[in-house]
């Protein structure tokens, strides 16, 4: 961030995860910034600005123009209110344009807030939704959706690195056991190697374990200067890094499908940002969209050695007492995926560990969190690094 200003998370807040028939996306949104001001022990009034991470509202929803359309009801109404969109990266990116911009100056306090309601229409329809964040010309068109596209990766890194089906599994297997002592995750269901290689098929290798759920909810957090926070008397976090990478959005153009540049460049700008390397991270959520994404990003972001990102959860080394705890929150496969409040979430549980609030599932090294946001098939990717202050 060169001589721009330190920032802080001075709050957090989201909802559950789940299947909410009852709720509609702006009832989420809402309750996740009130109780992200009530953290921050801050009133609209003292917001300056609004950025909204949202994927698909309008095709989920019917509904366009939701910025203001939340941030009027939030009583923030007169702020500039923005939305932005980056697939499953969306309020990441919302995330890192907000830290920009207070570190800048030019705002003092944001309200960044990412939400999505998908439950609202059938699995095919969500499918098909989904796959628009890949290239809809090419791959799309001819059949293709994210859970043939991320099959295609496991596939290619099995082929070049040994990786098994019990690899993706342990993934799978070690979620479930950490969403399974989160009261605000979506499947707390705790499962076995077997019953995770015995699950339904989807896409070969790929079954129902290893693939992310249809969910709802929404998350929120207030990044401010780290002096405003100091005055607000809260338990603030420091973000130390925050940055946003990019790449093709179809599979086909990438020389290699088993490792993503937009999440080793995401990565490598931030921890040059923040003067750390990988070994000086204590955990991180990653993006488990399916389980191979995990494996893939543990090696990106230099967790574990390229190609032995398979045999390094396998080994549990991403477990809650492993030398490096990953999605300590049960991550995308049993947290839930609701896409635009994703890359938020992560920032929650990241402030919520470094903050010793995290209940059951707290680790006992937690001064230093990262985040892997990652959008599309590996086109989109903010990295955040966040620790005490």
């Amino acid at each position: 961030m060169g001589r721009m200003r330190p920032v802080a998370v001075a709050g957090y807040g989201k909802t559950a995860f789940g299947a909410f028939p009852d709720r509609d996306l702006r009832s989420l949104a809402l309750e996740a910034c009130a109780r992200c001001l009530q953290d921050a022990r801050v009133e609209p009034a003292q917001v300056d600005a609004f950025y909204l991470g949202n994927f698909a509202g309008p095709s989920f929803t019917g509904q366009n123009h939701l910025a203001p359309y939340i941030a009027a009801e939030a009583g923030l109404s007169g702020v500039p209110a923005t939305r932005f969109e980056a697939a499953c990266a969306s309020s990441g990116s919302a995330f890192y344009h907000a830290v920009n911009a207070v570190a800048a100056g030019v705002h003092e306090a944001i309200l960044v807030c990412g939400v999505e309601k998908m439950t609202s229409r059938d699995t095919a329809s969500v499918t098909e939704i989904l796959a628009s964040a890949g290239d809809t010309a090419g791959e799309i068109r001819a059949g293709s959706t994210f859970p043939s596209l991320f099959a295609m990766i496991a596939r290619r890194h099995m082929h070049q690195f040994g990786t098994t089906r019990e690899h993706l599994a342990a993934v799978a297997v070690k979620n479930h056991e950490n969403g399974a002592l989160n009261p605000e995750a979506h499947l707390r269901k705790r499962i076995t190697i077997e019953q995770a290689l015995a699950g339904k098929p989807v896409a070969d290798p790929l079954t129902l374990f290893d693939c992310s759920l249809i969910s709802d909810g929404a998350a929120a957090v207030l990044v401010t200067s780290a002096d405003r926070a100091r005055d607000l008397g809260v338990k603030a976090v420091r973000v130390r890094a925050v940055a946003q990478a990019s790449d093709y959005v179809a599979l086909d153009r990438k020389d290699d499908i088993t490792t993503f540049p937009a999440v080793r460049a995401a990565a490598n700008h931030a921890y040059r940002a923040a003067g750390m390397e990988s070994g000086h991270i204590d955990f991180a959520e990653l993006h488990d969209c399916f389980t191979i994404a995990e494996i893939i990003a543990s090696e990106d972001l230099g967790f574990a050695a390229r190609g032995e990102g398979g045999r390094w959860a396998a080994a549990g080394c991403s477990s809650r007492e492993g030398a490096k705890p990953v999605n300590p929150s049960g991550g995308l496969k049993s947290k839930g995926h609701p896409v635009g409040a994703t890359g938020v979430a992560q920032i929650c549980e990241l402030t919520a560990q470094i903050r010793g609030e995290a209940g059951e599932r707290q680790l006992r090294r937690h001064a230093v969190g990262l985040a892997e946001n990652l959008g599309g098939s590996g086109a989109s990717c903010v990295v955040s690094i966040l620790g005490a202050m």
